[in-house]
């Protein structure tokens, strides 16, 4: 007789499911035995960490729309996964955790850890998921699995943990008493589609129509709903400035005219001046987060504001749209591109969007093509762009790399081709990742970006890259430092030095590490030796790390870049200060 684990197994399978990301235990060892008996139709990729499981998971749902599935035992296992689970959840990443559970009866033995590893796990994960559900019968599993995807799936996307007893794991499954069915519905985001009410479409076409400077924002909701041909249909009709943020990287080609790259602090300085000359704010798929909305200074008072999301919080989160669009993206763009009348050429507009790009590029030009030593980060990642096939994928880290990759590596396509951490934005997150975005990707090259600090949070995963043999090249861009901080505490507090990685006579040797765990590693201290390394990396069968010494100086956050260059006041908020959302406002109607 079959058992649990076996149920489980069959019941992803036939949700579509074909990685499941994770660390054994013994609670969990069931599961794993059902999987090993559908090899056909569903593969476990073994992380070295738990934390990192989530992390994979997430790439894998980002590239594939699909719930990312990721399985953890009880207590340490369980513990580790929040990191990857906030950044899901922020980031409204579908994502289910598997997750061990001591047995239901000995609820009193959890606390302090007196049966081994116990805790209180459903309380635990309440704080971090979209959902958690505590399985308390066999009878009651496959609903609960089913519910999972579900809310996995549906506005807005997030991550679910999924509690299992282990005496439930354990447990024989007759599949003549105890039948399973999925719902093919929630096998991908989203779960449902709506779209927002005629009458409101129609404000918002006749609100286009008026507009002299229209502008599109594009968030990681265009890429959530599947939407980046009608977001990019719709882009060129309107003929006006289009940003994203750096989820929505993609969402739009980056090489058309009207395309001016991530409004960011760390971003493209042509989005950030030009959105503020824009009479008309489309937000789509955006939250407005606090990087998007440029420390919430955006919409500026004089600009109306057309928000299309369907999570119904957004309208309104900290100002009043002019108009609100309630709809999933894809299907709302359809409509609104349907209600607008002929819009006439804006020679104007086009006019000042390319003479802002033509004078940031002029600026980008100099630091791509540029000898100084040590290495520059913009000259490496052009070398890297240039390199790129239209379906290989770029994994950033957090940090300064997000900046490094957003304002020099061009989106030639609409499609997610990249995939930052924003959700979070925590550190270590694109190793990991790669290893997601591999597993579904494997024609597919590989790269991440990351900075030694963040580097040096999963190393250890590359021996899962070794392990798989896959096709990634792991850019570590090194500088001996934590490079943002670094700056900051010497910018605002007298240089501490609590943010330094090395002395000056022992450096860790990223790419040394790597040929020990069985991956190709190579180091670069001058720019005519980035092309060879990247060359060797590229042609390499299997992963490798590629170690680049760089400018410990270097920033892409432009507030850094004029404090450094001017040594006088920045406008960059000091530490400590607490950020007031600016007065709730109705945004005006052109």
């Amino acid at each position: 007789m079959a058992h649990i684990g076996d149920l489980i197994a069959e019941m992803l399978a036939q949700y579509g499911v074909d990685y499941v990301f994770g660390m054994p235990g013994g609670q969990t060892t069931a599961l794993h035995d059902g999987i090993s008996r559908r090899t056909d139709r569903i593969r476990h990729i073994l992380m070295r960490d738990e934390r990192n499981a989530a992390y994979a998971a997430d790439a894998y749902a980002r590239l594939t729309g699909k719930p990312g599935i990721c399985d953890v035992t009880v207590g340490p296992g369980a513990n580790l996964l929040p990191a990857g689970f906030l950044e899901a959840l922020n980031a409204s990443i579908p994502m289910i955790g598997i997750i061990g559970e001591l047995p239901l009866d000995w609820l009193t033995l959890k606390e302090k850890g007196i049966a081994s590893q116990g805790f209180d796990q459903l309380s635990f994960f309440k704080t971090c998921s979209k959902e958690a559900y505590l399985v308390p019968s066999v009878a009651a599993l496959p609903e609960l699995i089913r519910t999972a995807f579900r809310v996995a799936t549906a506005p807005r996307p997030g991550p679910v943990a999924l509690i299992i007893p282990h005496d439930i794991f354990d447990a024989e499954w007759d599949e003549d008493l105890l039948k399973i069915a999925v719902d093919d519905r929630a096998r991908q985001m989203p779960y449902l589609r709506s779209c927002a009410p005629t009458s409101e479409i129609d404000k918002a076409a006749a609100l286009i129509a008026k507009a002299k400077r229209p502008a599109l924002v594009c968030g990681g909701g265009v890429h959530g709903s599947d939407a980046v041909e009608v977001v990019t249909a719709f882009a060129d009709r309107l003929q006006g400035l289009v940003v994203t943020s750096l989820s929505g990287k993609g969402s739009v080609p980056e090489t058309r005219d009207y395309a001016a790259g991530v409004l960011n602090p760390l971003g493209a300085k042509a989005a950030i001046d030009l959105i503020k000359e824009a009479d008309l704010l489309i937000w789509c798929g955006s939250k407005v987060s606090q990087n998007t909305g440029m420390n919430w200074t955006l919409p500026l008072a004089e600009q109306a504001t057309i928000t299309i999301d369907f999570d119904p919080l957004e309208h309104g989160r900290t100002f009043r749209p002019t108009v609100a669009l309630m709809g999933d993206v894809r299907e709302t763009i359809v409509a609104l591109d349907a209600a607008l009348p002929t819009l006439g050429a804006n020679p104007e507009w086009a006019a000042r969007i390319a003479e802002v790009k033509a004078k940031s590029e002029a600026e980008k030009l100099v630091e791509t093509t540029s000898e100084l030593l040590p290495i520059q980060p913009p000259r490496l990642m052009s070398e890297i762009a240039s390199r790129l096939g239209d379906d290989d994928i770029i994994v950033s880290d957090a940090s300064f790399a997000a900046g490094w990759i957003s304002g020099y590596i061009p989106a030639k396509r609409a499609g997610r081709q990249f995939l930052f951490a924003r959700g979070q934005g925590g550190l270590g997150y694109s190793v990991p990742g790669a290893i997601g975005a591999a597993a579904v990707r494997p024609d597919a090259r590989i790269v991440t970006v990351a900075g030694d600090g963040a580097f040096s949070y999963t190393i250890g995963e590359l021996a899962t890259q070794a392990q798989y043999n896959q096709r990634i090249v792991n850019i570590v861009i090194n500088n001996g430092k934590l490079g943002w901080i670094q700056l900051w505490q010497e910018l605002y507090f007298n240089n501490v030095q609590s943010a330094v990685l090395e002395t000056q006579s022992v450096k860790p040797g990223y790419a040394g590490a790597a040929q020990a765990l069985g991956l190709l590693g190579i180091y670069v201290e001058k720019p005519d030796e980035i092309g060879p390394a990247l060359d060797r990396a590229f042609a390499h069968d299997g992963p490798s790390v590629v170690e680049v010494r760089i400018d410990d100086r270097a920033t892409p956050i432009h507030s850094f870049k004029r404090r450094l260059r001017e040594k006088t006041e920045t406008p960059y908020p000091r530490p400590g200060t607490v950020y007031k959302l600016r007065d709730w406002k109705i945004s005006p109607d052109l």
